[in-house]
């Protein structure tokens, strides 16, 4: 009985340490290298679908403190980081109410950020758009928070088709991808001149009706600048996507965007 018990123990033992050694390897890869990250919104369509599954690049631009679970990386400012660009599509921290946002990188330090009439001017430059026909997408409840679209051919009823005029817009560094226009009479389409600080990056999502993002202060949601240190990585590709609620249903998986490059 005591050899029995003393097998059964040993066992125990080795299982635990199994399950820590996993853990830490998995603490270790998720801080330094790779950061899971889900799409719970529409404020990237349709760079970006809801459902769709990313591993955000941590290496990209260095470590900071909210490179750790929980913010407990004991790091000053940024380490071992290169530049984001503009056009990088980036997983932030918020930097009032702590979640991770993802948004696309439009202003750098020094640069001049301003809307008129829904279209982009950069340091007093209108950004170039053309037109890239139209997004649709069905009017109903989207991925576990049943989120349900905007649409510019609204109102319309459940099940019916959603529309957005879509554009290809060019970014000064020559970076194209598409944004999703519903209307041009927004607080978030007519603007003040916005002036990027030092340390700071300013960021728009691709619906741009439908993005709480740099745009808007952080007393009223928004992110408003966000600081360097708050960057976490960059996101390069989707991994996997699924359009209902629970990737478990594999009957809405979208197969066509499994290992996407994002653009």
């Amino acid at each position: 009985m005591a050899k029995t018990s003393a097998r059964q123990d040993g066992g125990l033992l080795e299982t635990v340490k199994t399950v820590v050694y996993a853990l830490l390897i998995a603490g270790i890869f998720r801080t330094l290298f790779f950061q899971p990250f889900w799409i719970p919104s529409g404020s990237m369509k349709d760079t970006l679908l809801i459902g769709d599954f990313l591993f955000v690049n941590k290496m990209a631009y260095g470590y900071s403190r909210y490179s750790c679970p929980f913010s407990f990386c004991p790091i000053s400012g940024r380490i071992l980081g290169g530049e984001p660009e503009r056009g990088d599509v980036v997983v932030f921290r918020h930097p009032v109410n702590g979640t991770d946002f993802i948004k696309r990188l439009i202003g750098l330090p020094g640069d001049t950020v301003q809307m008129k009439n829904g279209v982009l001017f950069l340091n007093g430059t209108q950004v170039p758009q053309e037109a890239a026909g139209t997004f649709e997408e069905i009017y109903e409840k989207q991925g576990p928070m049943g989120n349900l679209p905007r649409c510019e051919n609204g109102p319309v009823g459940e099940g019916g088709v959603c529309t957005s005029s879509r554009y290809v817009e060019t970014l000064p560094n020559g970076v194209k991808h598409n944004i999703l226009n519903i209307d041009n009479n927004g607080f978030a389409d007519n603007t003040d001149i916005f002036t990027v600080p030092p340390g700071h990056y300013f960021f728009m999502g691709d619906n741009r009706d439908n993005s709480q993002d740099s745009r808007f202060g952080q007393a009223v949601g928004g992110v408003g600048f966000v600081p360097a240190e708050f960057l976490i990585g960059r996101a390069d590709r989707v991994i996997f996507s699924s359009a209902g609620r629970s990737m478990l249903y594999f009957w809405t998986w979208r197969p066509d965007r499994f290992f996407k490059a994002i653009e």
